[in-house]
């Protein structure tokens, strides 16, 4: 039915939002994904949708719990993950239902099952396999110090470029400007060549009139050919200089823009952010984050965390969903 075809399975998001995690309460590998999603990524939120992970029922009620993700859809990518064991105690990634759930599952499962060494039907069905729990975690969210490093070294490449950028500008001024003679010194250049045709004209005297007053005609024409445009030249310089302004003034203001929008996307990723606008996280007495009035009851215990600080509250009446 093709549910190990490589072309079904999808990249993992970049940033995720929030992450699942399928896994019994008390296995250890949750404890080892926990440790590292904090390490790598401290801010993303993590939701735990707790199933036994052996057992006879294990296979069915982790193949509802993905599904149960799925509608809920609170979570850009799942970890379906336990540690080590006997074949046995791994059967229920073996299952049917567990490898159609996660075929048929709208959000990218990561699976790490067991030891490096162990393979389930789950592995080979979602899309991508993690050889241990703690790897699933390293796979699904990128290192803190990594993006902060990354980011600075592109900071750093552009500010290169640009002062790059602005030596090669400065480098074909100073070559146009050496180019462009000043005037004072392209006349006396020109005077100079008058005075040797004046001299040549008055040695050619002795050949005769007409000969000589041939050659002051030519010699005038050749002048008048050499004779530059100052003022043209000058225009050209100034057009040049404009668009040399004009183009640094563009790529600035680029990179400038490039270097905001990288910035914002980091402010984005941060979930304080969020908070700092007003909103805030419900959990229950369990730890689990509350989304809906029909997972609580009146008088139940629920603590609500803000960007500073958090309270403890106590339902005292439930409104119910629209």
């Amino acid at each position: 039915e093709g549910l190990f075809d490589a072309a079904r399975k999808r990249a993992l998001p970049q940033f995720p939002r929030q992450i699942g995690i399928v896994t019994s309460p008390q296995a250890a590998a949750l404890r080892d994904v926990l440790r590292t999603l904090a390490n790598r990524m401290p801010n993303v939120p993590v939701v735990l949708y707790p199933v036994p992970v052996q057992g006879a029922d294990a296979g069915q009620k982790i193949a509802q719990m993905i599904a149960t993700a799925n509608r809920r859809a609170e979570c850009d990518v799942l970890i379906l993950c336990r540690g080590g064991g006997s074949i046995e105690d791994l059967w229920a990634f073996n299952e049917e239902a567990v490898a159609r759930a996660i075929a048929a599952s709208a959000i990218p499962v990561v699976s790490g099952v067991g030891h490096e060494t162990d393979f389930t039907i789950a592995d080979f069905v979602a899309d991508l396999r993690a050889a241990t729990p703690t790897a699933a975690a390293q796979a699904v969210v990128p290192e803190r110090q990594a993006l902060r490093r990354h980011l600075a070294q592109q900071q750093q490449h552009l500010a290169q470029a640009t002062l790059r950028q602005f030596e090669r500008r400065m480098q074909q001024l100073d070559y146009l400007q050496r180019r462009l003679v000043h005037p004072a010194q392209r006349i006396r250049q020109q005077a100079d060549q008058l005075e040797g045709l004046h001299r040549r004209l008055r040695l050619a005297q002795g050949s005769g009139l007409q000969q000589a007053q041939w050659r002051w005609q030519t010699s005038s024409q050749r002048l008048r050919r050499l004779r530059p445009d100052v003022a043209q030249r000058c225009e050209r310089l100034a057009v040049s200089a404009r668009h040399l302004n004009s183009a640094m003034t563009v790529y600035l203001a680029r990179q400038d823009a490039r270097l905001l929008a990288l910035h914002q996307h980091v402010q984005y990723l941060d979930p304080q952010q969020v908070l700092a606008r007003g909103y805030s996280v419900v959990r229950d007495a369990a730890g689990q984050v509350v989304s809906s009035s029909a997972a609580i009851a009146v008088g139940d215990n629920l603590q609500l965390i803000f960007a500073q600080g958090g309270a403890m509250v106590a339902v005292r009446k439930i409104h119910e969903a629209p």
